[in-house]
């Protein structure tokens, strides 16, 4: 049977890590529609998800789901569709490197907290 260690930033770590995978599945769905007419590109404010998500970890509240809603400003084509290659190919780039970001600092956070339960061995 394992245990658990969280700290403050393994939850923070956690919750930013499901919003940038929340990023990629929105821009994958916008990438796969890039051609049904009529349909609107979806994205979020990752920045202002973060806050919500980092008061709610101080809190001590569950995560919550992403608000998603359309993307205002894009320019539709005569099909109504309005999700750009280009704009989706950098959102992807974007959230692919918070991703990494994200792995690389939790991957430290862990390391810290054995490092110090190993301490006591040395």
């Amino acid at each position: 049977m394992g245990f658990c260690i969280e700290t403050r930033l393994s939850e923070q770590m956690a919750r930013y890590l499901d919003l940038a995978t929340s990023q990629v599945k929105l821009t994958a769905a916008n990438m796969a529609n890039i051609d049904t007419p009529g349909y609107r590109a979806l994205g979020m404010d990752f920045d202002a998800e973060m806050r919500q998500a980092m008061n709610a970890v101080d809190s001590g509240l569950a995560a919550r789901p992403a608000d998603v809603q359309l993307e205002g400003g894009l320019i539709a084509r005569p099909d109504g569709n309005n999700v750009s290659m280009d704009r989706e190919g950098l959102n992807l780039a974007e959230a692919q490197l918070k991703f990494k970001t994200g792995v690389a600092v939790l991957h430290e956070e862990y390391q810290r907290v054995m490092s110090a339960i190993h301490a006591d061995k040395n």
